[in-house]
């Protein structure tokens, strides 16, 4: 498989986060394993979906490929080159080439600027473009986020959470961008809310050609806007693989349990719910052999003394899971 088929790329790519004691002199005495070794494709044009639950390093995840973070050891990859081996120059392009949208739209615009300087800021960074250039872009997008232009003169409190949701998706667009990590960006929302931001997410990826990794914790949102599925657990990826065929056939038990706990596809269907035992182990203390074997309801000896590998089983799917590495 040829890498620069890919958009994005992270190879083995791992955060650790000392825990530290003592006042003055600080000392690690151990590590948060926040991501533990993830390596992810994103195929240009489409949406790759991250899940998993809270804590799992999905947001960490995020962070590292947005620069907001320092990865411990791994290589993140864009369009084939390890952006680590970039020059300042070449690291600036890729942060215009990669945007975000995050979850809390309350939260992520300034409420002192009004919307025109929201949305133009990234572009007076960027660019060279002049007042009366950002002023027509500023309109031009938010007309193509669904928003009126007289409405550039407006503060974020003045909008509804929808509607600032939209400001921060026309913000992310300013520069042309080819990659936007979507952080839950509509878990804050109301529920009548959600379809028109997720139809708006679809409708300017068909139009402007964008990449989409989406990290969500509702299945139903992410089996809705994604091509591919990653599924996390514990700081790795423990399967991946086309949605529809992840959906209607997961084979990792953390997966099966995962998908059990959503809502049916149709009104009325009948679906078995698989209960987990035990929490989440911490991330400091991580179990050893397979992570997920104290939870498992099937383990195997040999999971308590060996982890198992991202291996693929077919048909593209990925899991790690010694129940799928013979007898």
């Amino acid at each position: 498989m040829m890498l620069n088929e890919f958009l994005l790329a992270t190879q083995d790519l791992k955060k650790y986060f000392p825990v530290t004691r003592g006042v003055f002199l600080k000392k690690a005495f151990a590590w948060v394993k926040a991501v533990d070794g993830v390596s992810l494709l994103v195929r240009k044009g489409l949406t790759y979906g991250l899940v998993g639950e809270s804590g799992c390093g999905k947001t960490t995840l995020a962070k590292l490929i947005l620069l907001l973070e320092e990865a411990t050891e791994g290589r993140i990859l864009f369009q084939g080159k390890d952006i680590s081996q970039k020059s300042h120059h070449q690291i600036k392009e890729y942060r215009r080439s990669v945007q975000a949208v995050f979850q809390d739209p309350y939260s992520s615009l300034n409420p002192r600027m009004r919307v025109e300087e929201i949305v133009a800021e990234p572009i007076q960074i960027n660019t060279r473009a002049g007042k009366l250039e950002q002023r027509e872009k500023v309109g031009n997008l938010l007309h193509k986020v669904g928003l009126s232009p007289r409405s550039a003169s407006l503060y974020p409190h003045e909008f509804s959470g929808g509607q600032r949701q939209r400001i921060a998706v026309a913000r992310a667009l300013a520069i042309n961008p080819s990659l936007i990590i979507l952080d839950e960006p509509v878990s804050a929302l109301d529920v009548s809310v959600r379809a028109q931001i997720m139809n708006l997410l679809r409708d300017l990826q068909e139009e402007l050609g964008l990449t989409y990794l989406l990290i969500a914790h509702d299945l139903a949102v992410v089996k809705n806007m994604s091509t591919e599925i990653g599924v996390m657990y514990l700081g790795k990826l423990v399967e991946s693989g086309n949605s529809n065929k992840l959906y209607l056939h997961p084979l990792h038990p953390y997966t099966q349990a995962l998908f059990s706990a959503a809502l049916p596809a149709e009104p009325g269907a009948y679906q078995k719910q698989i209960i987990l035992a035990g929490e989440v182990p911490s991330a400091v203390n991580i179990p050893r052999g397979c992570r997920f074997h104290p939870r498992c309801p099937i383990p195997k000896p040999v999971c308590t003394e060996v982890e198992p590998n991202l291996k693929e089983v077919g048909d593209g799917q990925q899991v790690a899971c010694h129940l799928y590495e013979g007898p």
